[in-house]
């Protein structure tokens, strides 16, 4: 898919919050407040935050699932963080995840493999890997090129040495997360419809595996640090997570974004200056036809950030 997608600044204030695309979201939803549950520490649900977020789907006519985790203190903060959106290219951050856990597991050479491909194997939006096929490129390469602009020739490739869309459904069970799944290729896993449950996750399931992988024990400490490298390498998410939050923050992210009920959506690690890291996962979709803005998502981020800092 394509990640770079220019903010839309102009909105249209809607009165009500009622979001077309929200009540159509069929299986997998809950209230539409998150539940305050946490399995770390104590769950942060403000009664603000979710007066704020909620306004915030009613002037951009959206849905919006969001959580944020304090990995020092264990505090959550979120609103429908329980309900299912598609992962879109977000799923490429766990990805490269699977593919470190089993470099490091049982494949100690495969980051070095040069793996070839064929021109039929390519899709769009792969601006590094396409034509490349027949001098190939090694996987830690083809890692580099999907967390960095989001080359989706990559992920696919990526995606096969770990046994396909399956494999990465298998991972996420590794992890303990009953939830996401990974059932097409890209670009096919792009074409979702509200209340599908292929290729989806919710904010506060997937905030928690990249809590497993950028900071906890799902990976060693190399390989943690390698994860979070190729996210801070990430060009496509400048206007959302990244946005929302103070300039002296450092942030890994991976975007994901469809075109189809202008979906996007950011999962990030973000260091300040003193104290743990955040972990924040944001999904977002509007009415079929309206246009993507990212300010969104970077909004939601700097509520989110205030929300749980303020309860820190």
């Amino acid at each position: 898919m394509r990640e770079a997608v220019s903010t839309k600044l102009g909105v249209t204030v809607v009165a009500g919050a009622l979001l077309v695309a929200g009540t159509a979201c069929g299986a997998g939803t809950v209230s539409a407040a998150s539940r305050p549950a946490s399995r770390n520490g104590t769950s942060v649900a403000p009664g603000g935050l979710q007066q704020e977020l909620r306004s915030l789907e009613g002037s951009y006519q959206a849905r919006i699932g969001a959580f944020a985790l304090d990995t020092g203190s264990g505090k959550t903060s979120g609103y429908r963080m329980d309900e299912r959106f598609p992962l879109l290219s977000t799923s490429k951050a766990m990805t490269g995840a699977a593919i470190l856990n089993k470099a490091r597991r049982s494949d100690p050479a495969l980051l070095d493999r040069v793996i070839h491909w064929t021109a039929d194997e390519e899709v769009a939006n792969s601006p590094i890997t396409a034509g490349h096929g027949t001098t190939g490129m090694t996987v830690a390469h083809l890692a580099e090129a999907a967390f960095t602009v989001s080359d989706n020739t990559a992920a696919n490739l990526l995606l096969k040495q770990i046994g396909a869309p399956a494999g990465l459904t298998r991972y996420f069970r590794s992890l303990h997360d009953p939830i996401s799944r990974l059932d097409r290729w890209e670009t096919d896993l792009n074409n979702w419809r509200p209340g599908e449950q292929r290729d989806t996750t919710t904010a506060a399931v997937i905030g928690r595996d990249l809590r497993q992988v950028t900071v906890g024990a799902a990976l060693t400490a190399a390989d943690r640090e390698r994860l979070n490298g190729w996210l801070r390498s990430c060009t496509t998410g400048t206007e959302r997570i990244r946005a929302g939050l103070p300039k002296d923050w450092t942030v890994g992210d991976k975007t994901g974004t469809a075109s189809t009920y202008a979906t996007a959506n950011d999962i990030a690690i973000a260091w300040p200056p003193h104290g743990a890291p955040l972990i924040i996962a944001i999904y977002t979709n509007r009415t079929n036809g309206a246009p993507i803005d990212n300010k969104l998502i970077s909004t939601t981020a700097s509520l989110l950030v205030r929300s749980l800092t303020k309860t820190s």
